[in-house]
Order: structure tokens, then C-alpha cells, then sequence
């Protein structure tokens, strides 16, 4: 099967601002600033404000823990209680980098307050036996441990069933969690969730593991005469959750990760936890880099109960102060590690070899199924084939073994033969809200709108996989983009080194939001190139390979080392080629001219004839989505931009756009913000008030009124309408305007009348409820639309402007 299709693409050479270079070198003054400067903005961070807390923690102001309101105060008000009364509490965390993490946070600064051991202790579920998430033979367990209230970590939200149970123990619960909320405030004592939060708030995206710090955090203003150790000391566990969790390192989850950075730093300089000390050894890491914890502690950890199901031990690993202890915890933990690429290296062989059988012009959604595969490795293979594929993937073991779910787990029902399985999405497509849509087939399933874990009868394979497609088809009606792979600016082999690094380095820690800078090279070669398999710790080799080599360009006679992990050397082409790398350091390098190097990303050669696409045409939409004031923005633009303040829920309404903005040879600044929507069913409530205050008042409204007040689509308040006049309400439309009436109230209009959907009331239920899922099923796919246009990649809208601009106006020059 041919390799997917991709689109290679460069931002526009960018000439930033005197002042901006002039900030960037007051702070790193042996800097030029010219190449961080455009980096930033072609990010959006060009706000003067904004930029000095950017580049320096230290001139960052962090939120308050108390901005999560009143469930603030009552979490604190029942831990200070437990406290007084000496009651025995547990920590409920996750075996995941963040859950652990988190787990620590709570041990560690819980533990100034309460007595480890004796009346604080912690439960991680074992992931291949339990699972994500309360389940009721822990808290079984916990009960008759005497635990009279349970905090929970990175989890929690939407175990309303097992939150029931626990409080009819007698179990008060506190979650602390950042993942999707349920409909309704499940009935605990407190929820501390950045969800609750404005989308533009610094904490909304924080991880488990700052949400647990931040109660802390509380708990230390609260009492700050109790605590013996500083708040500081937990730092570095927040930095390892936050990176390893890949949220978005903006507002505080950035701060919080760079002065986490700082004490992993020191950490691998004089260790005050052996274990992250011994881990980093390991891993050959010096503790001072974001991609230490991404490429090194992360998977360490995160491969513990991939292997073996029970991560327990890595809380202590975190945690202990004993250096022996730690160092043999630290070593079952690479052994683990070792193990995990190595199956995970067979299982990505085995889905290429399934998807060669395969035509991806067909399928939306990948779903492939073996017996053999290891639940616990599906996920990171699943991210990597829709990475390279441009497409979700769910990958399942059919093995038949019970499954209890990811985060945000739903049981839907009890099915004897069982297939287990993770999902990972690509190009912003909600994917918990695409398996939700076929939860009649599944028996438990959860996650986030880019990760999901799912169980289902393994005779329901075939139906979910064609459901599933043609659910995503609906939804991307012109069919996916080609894979982009951007580049954020074109450099050559000389301009690689420590100058350059350091000024790239300025913007760590990187994530999502603020991706690795990645450089194009062009014309270049590769020499001395050789692979070989990696060892684990007794010497035996595993099938986990990576390539090394130099590269070479026009611009000097300098060599310059590289790596390519998951790659044979025979598959770098020969001669001259184009490559797109990520530029690192390695600290265990001896050979100081080896320490910088490339890491491949990306690599095509010259004879394919192919051009690198350099998106100038496309320099006329700018990106504002999210802005706190685009009026600013505007003021700066001359003549001012044509302005999209509506979200829009298809491709057909953006390229209509784009098209407008062609004709009239003005600028488009995308400037819409996400906002979460009410559930479906409160939109019908509302417009069926709205109808009975019209209907009473006898007042006219119009179609943008109505739109606005219920913040839906035309579509769906058609759909609104026929549902309306199963309950006996006449809209009749005058003068550009909607009357209302219920029809026992309604009277005789005059002929200039148009009337909509004039019925009496309900005869038939059926009729009835079939107009009612079909509205809210719109608006459920609706509020779906929105928000992924409001969080796809900017680059995925240029790349359909750049296409709309080529099938519309192949000569045009803007």
C-alpha cells in the first residue's frame, strides 16, 4: 500500500520587531533573539505583556489555588476535619506518569499533615486487572481498612455509580481530577476540576498532577504553621506529570512545568529523591530538559503497568528517601521499559502488516483486532499509526478478558467475551464523543477528546468498525487533509550547534500549543550511516532500533550527528534529500562535538521531484481564535481584516469565507472562541420556554434572536421547530420575524402569513420522540463542530484555504 499522503510545509520567513528581539536578548543577552523572536509569532505570543512571564517564571503571577471557588473550601474544610478527628483517609490515584505523579503530590504534602503509613495510606488499581478509575473492590477494601474519606488524583470525575457506593459505607469522597465532567456534579464533598473553569483561565488545563498540587498548595495558606517541608520540594513531581500527560503548557501549567524544570535540574545534580536521581541516571539524562521527562522518566514509569499491571511501586520510587531501595525499584522500572519497546516494536509490525490488506481511501476510522496483541502497549501504538496514518486508530485485543474502561469509564452493560482496546485521534477530532456515539455497542469505554480506552463483545467488532466510519464521514465531508508535517523555519547544517540550540531552547518546555521547533534543511545528505538493537540491563538484546548518521549540506564542510529512533538505515534515501529534524543535546555524549544533534523527523529525497510547500499565499488569515481581545489585533491592520466571529460547523462555511475574502482582497482573521455548550437537553428546555413567553406575550422574534439566545445553527432550530409543533405550537413567520402560539391559543392570521409546522398537540409519542433525538443529536454534532474548529491545528485551516484558493483561482495573486 502506498504511504499516505503528506504536506510538507514551512511557515513564511517572518521579520519580527525590533522590541521583541530587544526583549528576548535582556534576557538571554548573548543571543541574536532573531529566530526565537519569529518563533513566537508564529505562535501568537507577541502580546509585550505576555512575553516576559513567558520566557521567565519568575515574572509570571500563578493563579490562586482558591480561584477553584467554594469546592476549594469544602475540600479543605473536611481534610482540616479528618485532621482533628484522626480519621484514617486514602488517596485514590491512577498508574499512568500523571496519576502516579499526582499520587506522590497527595503522599508527600498530604503527609506533613497526616501521619504515612498510619492514618494516610494510597491505592493505585492495577491496569490490566482493574483499570482507570474508583471500582468497587477497592473501595471494598478501603472500607475495611477503617478509610472514612477518599481523595482521589487524575481520576474520579464520573464514577458516579462507585461514588454512591463509597457514601453508602459511609466513605466521604474529594476528587481531585482534570478530566471530562458528567453532566450533573456527581454527590461528593468537593470537586476540584479546572473543567469547571473559563476556557481563557490560566488553570483550565491543568494535569492531574497540578490540580493535586494546587490542593495543597490551599491546604499550606490554610495552615501554614504544620507543614515541615516546603511547598517547593514537590515541584519536580508536578513538572514529570505535567510533560509526561502532554497537556497544554500554557497560563500556569507552563509556569508550573518551568520551575518543576528547575528542581529536576538540581535533582540530577545532587539528588534530594534518589529515585528521579537513579531514573535520570539511567535514562542518561541530566534532568535540566522538558524532552528528560518526555523521552526518559515518562515511559519509564508510564511502562510499569504496561508490563505488569501494578505501578504501586513507583510511588515509593518518587518518594522514598531510601537511596537502595530506590535504585532497585529504579532498575525494575527500566527493565520494564525494555521489555514495553520491545512488544511495542512486534505490535507496530503486526497493524503495518494488517493495514497493507487495507484501503485507507474507504476507511475513516482504523479498527484492527488481534489476539495476541498486549492490552497494555494498544495506546501508544494506536498514537503512533494515526500519527503516521492521518487517521484514528482503535486497536483491540480479542484475548477475551474482562475490562472495566479509561477515565470517564460508562458501563453499559455486562457481556461475558470481551475485546480490550485503546483509541488515539489525530487532527483535533474529538474521539471520546466518536466512540460515545456508539456506546450501544460497547461495554465500557472513556477518555479524552484525543485518547480513549474501550471494551466491547467481540462479535460487535465488525458493526462498531462500520458505524464508526460512517459516523466520521458525516462529520469530515471532504475528507481528511494529507498528514502536515509543518517546519517552523529553514536553516542549514552550519547554522546547527549551541547558538541555535540555546535560542530555541528559550522556549521550553514545549507541548502542545507550543510544539518542538522543528527545521528544514534542504539539499542536504547523510554519511556514516549505521543501526543497531538496543540492550536492556543483562546485556539481551530487544528488537527496538535506531539509526544514527551525520548530516551534511552545501553551506560548510562540517558534519553534524543525527538520530532516527524506529528507523533502519536503509531507509534514508540516497543522495540529495530534504529533512526535517528537531535539534537536541545530548548530556552524555563525551565527545563534546557530538553533544548537539539532530533528531529526524522527516526525510524525502530530491528525485522524487517533490517541492517544498511554502504557504505564502496564505499569509491573508490570521489566526485570533481564543483571543481574550482581537480588538487590539484589529487596530494594528490596515485596512482592517474581514472578521469570523461565529464559529462554523462544516468546511463548506470556512471556504465560503475564504472565497469572500479572495474576492474582495481583504485579510480573514478567524476570531471565534469555544465555549461550552449547555447539554442538548437544557437547549430543549430553553426553546420550549422561550416558545410559551412568545406565545404569551404574543411578541414577535427573529431567526438571529433566537440563534443567539440558544447559541444553535439554523439547522437545528428547524429541527427546534418540528419538535416544538408536536407540543401544539404554531410558528408562523411576518416581516421578517417569527410569531409563536400554542395552537389552543392560536387564532386566525391573515394570508400574508407563512405558517411553520402548524400541528396539534401530541398523539403520537413515537412521532414525537423521533423529532427529539433528531434535535439533539444535531446539536450534540453541532457543539462537536464547534469545538473542533475552534482547537484544529491553524496549519490544517491554511492547507484548505491553500486548496480552495487553487481549485477557485489558480492565477490569483493576492
Amino acid at each position: 500500500m502506498p504511504e499516505p499522503p503528506q504536506n510538507w510545509q514551512t511557515q513564511p520567513p517572518i521579520q519580527p520587531p525590533a522590541w521583541l528581539i530587544e526583549v528576548i536578548q535582556s534576557h538571554a543577552p548573548e543571543l541574536p533573539g532573531h529566530y526565537a523572536a519569529s518563533l513566537l509569532i508564529s505562535r501568537g505570543i507577541q502580546n509585550p505583556e505576555q512575553i516576559p512571564g513567558f520566557l521567565d517564571p519568575n515574572l509570571y503571577q500563578p493563579a490562586s489555588p482558591f480561584d477553584f471557588g467554594q469546592e476549594m473550601n469544602w475540600a479543605l474544610d473536611r481534610i482540616i476535619q479528618a485532621r482533628n478527628n484522626a480519621e484514617n483517609i486514602a488517596i485514590w490515584g491512577d498508574f499512568d506518569a500523571d496519576g502516579i505523579t499526582s499520587t506522590s503530590v497527595l503522599w508527600d504534602g498530604l503527609g506533613q499533615f497526616f501521619s504515612q503509613n498510619d492514618r494516610l495510606s494510597y491505592y493505585i488499581p492495577n491496569r490490566l486487572t482493574e483499570s482507570h478509575g474508583l471500582n468497587i473492590q477497592g473501595i471494598d477494601k478501603l472500607y475495611q481498612a477503617g478509610i472514612t474519606l477518599i481523595i482521589t488524583c487524575d481520576t474520579g470525575s464520573t464514577n458516579l455509580a462507585e461514588i454512591n457506593y463509597a457514601a453508602s459505607l459511609g466513605i466521604d469522597i474529594i476528587v481531585t481530577d482534570h478530566h471530562t465532567l458528567p453532566e450533573l456534579r456527581p454527590t461528593v464533598v468537593a470537586i476540584i476540576n479546572p473543567r469547571y473553569l473559563p476556557p481563557n483561565h490560566q488553570l483550565f488545563h491543568l494535569s492531574g498532577v497540578a490540580v493535586a498540587y494546587k490542593l495543597i498548595e490551599a491546604l499550606y495558606q490554610t495552615l501554614p504553621d504544620v507543614p515541615q517541608r516546603p511547598l517547593k520540594d514537590l515541584l519536580v513531581l508536578v513538572a514529570i506529570g505535567l510533560i509526561a500527560d502532554l497537556v497544554k503548557l500554557t497560563g500556569d501549567c507552563r509556569y508550573l512545568a518551568q520551575k518543576g524544570i528547575e528542581c529536576l535540574g538540581e535533582e540530577g545534580k545532587n539528588p534530594t529523591r534518589p529515585g528521579i536521581g537513579k531514573l535520570l541516571e539511567l535514562c542518561r539524562k541530566s534532568g535540566d530538559r522538558p524532552t528528560d521527562i518526555s523521552f526518559g522518566i515518562g515511559p519509564r514509569i508510564n511502562a510499569v503497568s504496561r508490563i505488569q499491571g501494578d505501578a504501586s511501586f513507583c510511588v515509593e520510587l518518587l518518594t522514598s528517601r531510601d537511596s537502595q531501595r530506590c535504585n532497585e525499584l529504579a532498575n525494575l522500572t527500566e527493565l520494564a521499559n525494555t521489555r514495553r519497546k520491545s512488544i511495542q516494536k512486534d505490535v507496530v509490525k503486526d497493524v503495518t502488516a494488517k493495514l497493507d490488506k487495507i484501503d485507507l481511501s474507504t476507511t475513516s476510522v482504523i479498527v484492527l483486532s488481534d489476539p495476541q496483541w498486549p492490552v497494555g502497549v494498544l495506546g501508544l501504538v494506536a498514537g503512533q499509526i494515526a500519527q503516521e496514518y492521518g487517521r484514528p486508530t482503535i486497536l483491540l485485543s480479542t484475548e477475551g478478558d474482562e475490562e472495566r474502561g479509561e477515565e470517564n469509564e460508562l458501563l453499559i452493560t455486562n457481556y461475558p467475551i470481551l475485546a480490550r482496546g485503546s483509541a488515539r485521534s489525530v487532527s483535533q477530532i474529538d474521539l471520546y464523543e466518536l466512540v460515545k456515539s456508539q456506546s450501544h455497542l460497547l461495554h465500557r469505554f472513556g477518555g479524552h477528546p484525543f485518547a480513549a480506552g474501550l471494551s466491547l463483545p467481540v462479535e460487535n467488532i465488525p458493526l462498531f468498525t462500520d458505524a464508526i466510519n460512517q459516523q466520521l464521514r458525516g462529520i469530515m465531508v471532504n475528507g481528511f487533509p494529507p498528514i502536515v508535517i509543518q517546519a517552523d523555519l529553514v536553516v542549514t547544517v552550519s547554522e546547527l550547534g549551541r547558538e541555535l540550540f540555546q535560542e530555541l531552547k528559550l522556549l521550553e518546555p514545549c507541548g502542545m500549543g507550543n510544539p518542538v521547533p522543528r527545521l528544514l534543511i534542504q539539499n542536504c545528505w547523510f554519511e556514516n550511516i549505521w543501526n543497531k538493537n538496543q540492550r536492556d540491563l543483562k546485556g539481551k538484546e530487544v528488537k527496538y532500533i535506531k539509526t544514527n548518521f551525520e548530516i551534511r549540506d552545501e553551506s560548510s564542510d562540517r558534519k553534524f550527528p543525527g538520530i532516527w529512533w524506529g528507523h533502519y538505515q536503509n531507509e534514508i534515501p540516497v543522495g540529495r534529500c530534504d529533512a526535517i529534524v528537531e535539534l537536541d543535546f545530548n548530556t552524555c555524549e563525551k565527545n563534546n562535538d557530538k553533544k548537539y544533534q539532530v533528531r529526524l523527523i522527516a526525510v524525502r529525497s530530491n528525485n522524487q521531484n517533490a517541492s517544498i510547500y511554502v504557504p505564502k499565499k496564505i499569509d491573508w488569515i490570521l489566526d485570533w481564535r481564543n483571543a481574550n481581545n482581537y480588538d487590539d489585533n484589529q487596530e494594528l491592520l490596515s485596512p482592517a481584516p474581514m472578521i469570523i466571529k461565529e464559529c462554523p460547523t462544516s468546511w463548506n462555511e470556512l471556504q465560503a469565507w475564504f472565497r469572500r475574502g479572495l474576492h474582495s482582497k481583504q485579510k480573514i482573521a478567524i476570531a471565534y472562541t469555544f465555549s461550552p455548550s449547555l447539554p442538548p437537553d437544557r437547549i430543549w428546555q430553553n426553546l420550549v420556554g422561550i416558545a410559551k413567553h412568545y406565545s404569551r406575550t404574543g411578541k414577535s422574534v427573529t431567526r438571529q434572536q433566537l440563534r443567539q439566545k440558544l447559541g444553535i445553527s439554523d439547522t437545528s432550530l428547524d429541527l427546534g421547530f418540528k419538535a416544538l409543533s408536536h407540543l401544539g405550537f404554531q410558528i408562523n413567520y411576518r416581516d421578517r420575524a417569527f410569531y409563536i402560539k400554542h395552537s389552543l391559543e392560536a387564532e386566525n392570521k391573515n394570508s400574508s402569513e407563512q405558517t411553520y409546522f402548524h400541528k396539534p398537540l401530541i398523539s403520537d409519542l413515537e412521532t414525537f420522540s423521533v423529532s427529539i433525538n433528531r434535535l439533539k443529536a444535531a446539536l450534540s454534532e453541532e457543539q462537536f463542530l464547534r469545538r473542533y474548529f475552534c482547537e484544529i491545528p491553524f496549519s490544517t485551516i491554511q492547507a484548505m484555504a491553500e486548496e480552495t484558493l487553487m481549485n477557485d483561482l489558480d492565477n490569483y495573486l493576492f
